[in-house]
C-alpha cells in the first residue's frame, strides 16, 4: 500500500488487462495512482525523473503482483516523452490510459516570477502534458481502441493559491487543454478528463505537521485531508467504462473545499 492508501476499496473490473502510462510516480499521489490501477490488474508504465527510488518502488510493486516497469525520464523535454511512450508499446503493445500527474510545484509569486522561475513551473507543466498526451492520443486514434487520458490538475486551477502564480496558472491552463483535447478526440472515442485535488499532503508531512493537518482539515467540510487512495479512485472511475459518458470534466477532490465561498467562522 502506498504511503497515502486509506480505506478505498472501489474495483473497476474492466480495468483489468489494460496498460497505462502513469507519470509523477516516485511519491505521493502518482505512486498512489500506480498502486491503485495497480490493484485493478492493470499494466503500469510507471515515470520519473527519481533514479534513485525507481527500481525499488517498480520490485515492491511486482512483489505486490502488479505487472510494472519503471522509467527515468524528464518529461519537459519531447524526446523523453517519446522514449517513455516507446517503452510502454514495446512492453506491453499499446497505451489504454494516461494519467498525466507529474508536475514541478517550484513557483513563486507573480512579482518575483523572473522568466526562469516562469519556464519552470508555468512552461514546463504544460508541456509535461502535451509531449505525453500527444503521442499517445494519435496512437489511440489511429488503434481505433478509445481509451481515456487523465490529467491531474488542483484547487489552485479555478481558485489562487498565494505565492504560486506560475503553478496554478499552469494547472488553468492544464483544464483548458482537457477540455480542447476532449472536443476534438471524442469521436475517435479518447475521453480527456482531469481531476482536481485539494489538501492532499504526503504521510511524512504529515507527521512532521500534525498540527497544520489539523488547523488546515478544520477549514474543509469534510473535516479531514485527502488521500492517495481518494485521487486514484476518482483517476480509475474516469478511466474505467463507468465513465464512459464523461468527457471534458474536471472532477474535484477536495472534501468539499470548493463548494464553499469562505471557511468556518469567516462571515463574508
Amino acid at each position: 500500500m502506498s504511503e497515502l492508501s486509506g480505506a478505498v476499496s472501489a474495483r473497476f473490473p474492466d480495468l483489468a488487462g489494460k496498460s497505462a502510462i502513469v507519470t509523477g510516480t516516485s511519491r505521493g499521489i502518482g505512486l498512489a495512482v500506480s498502486e491503485f490501477l495497480g490493484r485493478q490488474g492493470m499494466k503500469v508504465t510507471m515515470v520519473s525523473r527519481s533514479v534513485e527510488v525507481g527500481d525499488e518502488i517498480a520490485a515492491r510493486l511486482r512483489n505486490e503482483g502488479v505487472d510494472c516497469q519503471w522509467v527515468t525520464a524528464d518529461l519537459s523535454r519531447l524526446d523523453e516523452a517519446r522514449r517513455v511512450f516507446d517503452a510502454a508499446l514495446e512492453r506491453y503493445g499499446g497505451v489504454n490510459v494516461l494519467v498525466n500527474n507529474a508536475a514541478s510545484k517550484a513557483s513563486k509569486p507573480f512579482l518575483d516570477l523572473t522568466p526562469e522561475a516562469y519556464a519552470a513551473s508555468f512552461e514546463d507543466n504544460v508541456r509535461i502534458v502535451y509531449g505525453l498526451s500527444r503521442l499517445t492520443a494519435r496512437h489511440m486514434a489511429d488503434s481505433g481502441g478509445g481509451g481515456a487520458i487523465v490529467n491531474l490538475s488542483s484547487v489552485g486551477g479555478a481558485r489562487a493559491h498565494w505565492g504560486t502564480a506560475g503553478y496554478d496558472a499552469s494547472k488553468g491552463a492544464i483544464e483548458t487543454l482537457t477540455r480542447v483535447m476532449a472536443i476534438e478526440l471524442g469521436a475517435a472515442g479518447v475521453r480527456v478528463n482531469a481531476v482536481a485535488p485539494g489538501f492532499t499532503p504526503r504521510a511524512d508531512y504529515c507527521q512532521r505537521r500534525p498540527d497544520q493537518v489539523r488547523s488546515k482539515s478544520a477549514l474543509i467540510p469534510l473535516g479531514r485531508p485527502g488521500t492517495g487512495d481518494d485521487v486514484a479512485a476518482a483517476v480509475a472511475f474516469l478511466a474505467s467504462d463507468a465513465a464512459a459518458y464523461i468527457t471534458g470534466h474536471v472532477l474535484y477532490v477536495d472534501g468539499g473545499l470548493m463548494a464553499q465561498l469562505a471557511p468556518p467562522g469567516i462571515d463574508i
